[in-house]
């Protein structure tokens, strides 16, 4: 198994973000569903070379919630 980039695989799956102008991406985790050569699935996990563990396990809280709930944006509750 070898780690390569994989910014062209998720361009080549159409996975976008919507961010504003201005906005700068500072840390990513990424999870694949891969069919192996011999048919059956997996998953993989990714995450950018900055991420620590602790705001992986809030991103990944956060992600759940956004995926239970929808998401609100704070600014829009006022």
């Amino acid at each position: 198994m070898a780690e390569a980039p994989i910014g062209q695989l998720l361009d080549s799956l159409g996975v976008t973000a919507e961010l504003d102008k201005g906005d700068m991406p500072v840390d990513a985790h990424v999870l694949l569903r891969v069919v192996k050569a011999d048919g059956t699935t997996s998953l993989v996990k990714a995450v950018s070379e900055s991420l620590d563990w602790i705001t992986l396990l809030g991103m990944l809280t956060a992600a759940l919630k956004i995926e239970n709930d929808g998401y609100v944006n704070s600014c829009d509750d006022d």
